[in-house]
């Protein structure tokens, strides 16, 4: 739900947490060396202000609230949350793509380009067809240029890289604008872009023969430590890789090429290259980052917290690497081993507390090395929202930080989708599900979409009820929503790997997770699973919709604001026009010219305001997964799934009529794009006329949607 309190009100909150933080918070770090501009690094050519660029992505934090009464994530951060509205942008009308999931919405907010375009628009793992036509499940969390991970076997079938294009390619790194430009890019934890695994990613850049291979099979845990994480991807002018210890940087398919580059790979050898001390510490210098055993490196994904990815990023900045990427894991699981915490429960609140502390110290410390909002880009935001799924709280009216919450009822609701069919709608045709409360499907054999199974299993599926255990509610319907191919590709869900396509997609209530499990439902096939309570990956707007923060040289100070409806492609591109950066790609995104000052903003920008504000509110309507053009092709999708007619006249008529507009959107999506591209990055300027007829088109295509879902 969106916050209610007036902006007065809001304020208060943020000074009185702001005052209990500062008074309880950990003691700061000693201060540091102050970090020397790397003249090699060229950003901001035209302006020359910014030296540092430094990127944020949380794991869920939440700008709304999910209990009225209980301040917001970022509300219980006010440290973070006045740095950005005092001194930038925070926009709060900021859209995931589907499926909203970490994974996907991290690397399309990195490259600016739909999963579509970069292989990943699943969750965190993925099923895939076998050439035989039988589903297997393969891991979306991989290093940049390594094929499907599937833990069941050492050679899959699908040999396509996990990051792939739609040509089948390797897709483009989105540290390469920056190396190219000479300048270090460290990664923490960001999706992809550092070693994900012991498994395919340590043998692939190492080398199979290599100590570290073998320190990977002979012990894991401590490989994970020494290997996975971290990383820092080097100019070619790198004092930091001559240090040594680097491995070749390869990329085999980037555009333009990519030969002599070099990075350094895992805690083992970047700590020594970043900390005299060859350890790095917390933010605020209290502690040694450490594994669970007490080994100094990277500490795992959940031990990402606030503190340990700070620490990261400011050692990397003192150590002179300029640009710096850094995944914070969520605050809502007690960590590592859970369970979930509700709105305002205790150790909730106490987790955002510590994270809010973590950037009291963060500020600080950058402060001290002289790197500030005056020669830096911060760019913090959230991957998705998720949904919280428990009873009411108790007290009724606790707000978590006067009055802590309670739940007697907490946990997502675990449905077995195979039990359901099969005892509700009497249907055993063998298939595989990617668990999720946004499931993809997999029927054995890989049938086609129109085949008389995959439409009767479809209309199944829709038709799946029950009680919900929490709230009582009497045959409640499990989906939402139905996509099969023609639509997944309208959601920008179809990727270059013919395999990976699912034979459909079910979005379901948010409130419920489906997986596979028995045939039966002699155990209950939906249950309570307390250990989890978020989650995502769903067509809702709670968690369609998250935030991006911008300051820095050139971002306007806006504060908080909804006027700009923007997505996760858009982060790229206005990150690049304000550095004076481009890739070799174009973006699916746009510079969000909106947010920037006139002074900053490229030649070909700066005139025909209303034509432009026109262009870049349609096209993110029409393009976008998650706007009207998506939402409404998304409803019609699912009537005709859930259609019976003779011959399947309605749906055939629907699922054409869906592919005639697929293809109507894609040509004048295209075109809107390539104008924002050569408008913000080949010196074009924008064409008034061509505009405006782009907008009138794109406007018509988004109503004969609006038609087709009515």
């Amino acid at each position: 739900m969106r916050i209610t309190r007036t902006a007065v009100a809001l304020a208060a909150v943020t000074t009185a947490l702001a005052t209990a933080a500062v008074a309880t918070g950990p003691a700061h770090a000693a201060p540091a060396t102050r970090p020397s501009a790397d003249p090699n690094c060229r950003l901001d050519p035209a302006h020359g202000q910014v030296k540092h660029v430094i990127y944020l992505q949380f794991d869920n934090v939440h700008f709304t609230r999910d209990n009225p009464n209980v301040p917001s994530d970022l509300e219980q951060m006010p440290h973070l949350l006045s740095f950005l509205t005092n001194n930038g942008t925070l926009d709060v009308s900021h859209h995931t793509p589907l499926i909203a999931h970490t994974g996907n919405d991290i690397l399309t907010s990195i490259t600016g380009v739909y999963g579509d375009r970069h292989g990943q628009p699943v969750a965190n793992s993925y099923r895939y067809f076998t050439s035989s036509g039988t589903p297997n499940t393969g891991v979306t969390f991989a290093y940049w240029t390594d094929g499907i991970f599937d833990p069941s076997t050492t050679n899959p079938t699908d040999t396509t890289p996990t990051m792939v294009t739609p040509q089948g390619k390797v897709a483009p790194a989105p540290w390469v604008a920056y190396t190219r430009a000479g300048c270090d890019f460290g990664s923490v934890s960001t999706a992809n872009t550092i070693l994900e695994n012991t498994g395919p990613d340590v043998p692939k850049v190492f080398g199979a023969g290599s100590p570290e291979a073998a320190e990977a099979q002979a012990n894991p845990a401590l490989a994970q430590t020494d290997f996975v994480g971290i990383g820092v991807h080097c100019a070619q002018a790198s004092a930091l890789c001559a240090k040594g210890s680097a491995r070749p940087d390869v990329l085999p398919d980037e555009p333009g090429g990519y030969q002599g580059y070099q990075g350094l790979f895992g805690a083992k050898y970047v700590d020594p290259a970043i900390s005299a001390s060859g350890k790095v510490s917390n933010v605020d210098g209290s502690a040694t980052i450490t594994d669970p055993a007490g080994n100094p490196g990277f500490p795992g994904f959940d031990g990402m917290s606030a503190a340990n990815t700070l620490g990261y990023v400011a050692q990397m900045q003192e150590a002179g690497v300029p640009v710096t990427y850094g995944y914070i894991s969520d605050a809502h699981d007690k960590h590592p081993s859970g369970p979930a915490y509700g709105p305002g429960e205790a150790g909730y609140v106490a987790a955002l507390k510590s994270y809010d502390s973590a950037f009291a110290s963060f500020f600080d410390r950058l402060s001290r090395d002289g790197i500030n909002k005056n020669n830096t880009m911060f760019v913090v935001t959230a991957d998705e929202n998720d949904h919280f799924v428990g009873g009411p709280p108790s007290p009724a009216n606790c707000d978590g930080v006067t009055v802590p919450c309670a739940y007697s009822t907490i946990g997502e609701i675990n449905a077995n989708m195979r039990g359901l069919l099969a005892t509700q709608q009497g249907v055993t045709t063998p298939f595989a599900v990617h668990a999720d409360s946004a499931p993809t499907v997999y029927l054995n054999g890989q049938p086609s979409r129109t085949d008389a199974t995959v439409r009767s299993f479809e209309r199944a599926t829709g038709k799946l009820t029950t009680t919900n255990p929490i709230s009582g509610v009497q045959n409640q319907r499990m989906v939402d929503y139905l996509a099969d191919p023609v639509e997944e590709k309208l959601l920008h869900m179809v990727t270059g790997d013919p395999l990976r396509t699912p034979t459909f997609t079910a979005f379901a209530n948010p409130d419920y997770f489906l997986f596979t499990g028995a045939a039966n439902c002699t155990s209950p096939c939906v249950t309570v699973q307390p250990g989890f309570a978020w989650n995502h990956g769903d067509f809702a707007p709670d968690i369609n919709q998250t935030w991006l923060g911008m300051v820095g040289p050139g971002v306007r100070r806006l504060g908080v604001t909804r006027a700009v409806w923007s997505d996760q492609t858009d982060v790229r591109p206005t990150m690049l026009s304000l550095l004076g950066l481009r890739d070799d790609y174009r973006s699916d995104g746009r510079l969000l010219f909106e947010f920037v000052d006139d002074a900053h903003l490229p030649a070909g920008l700066r005139g025909h305001r209303a034509e432009l504000v026109a262009l870049g509110q349609v096209y993110k309507q029409l393009n976008a997964c998650v706007g009207e053009f998506g939402t409404d092709t998304l409803v019609a999708s699912t009537r005709a799934i859930q259609s019976d007619t003779p011959g399947d006249a309605q749906y055939n008529k629907t699922m054409n009529a869906l592919t005639r507009l697929g293809e109507l959107r894609d040509a004048v999506a295209a075109d809107i794009a390539a104008q924002f591209d050569n408008a913000t990055f080949h010196n074009g300027r924008l064409d008034e006329w061509r505009a405006r007829w782009d907008t009138r088109l794109a406007q018509g295509i988004i109503q004969d949607a609006k038609h087709l879902a009515s």
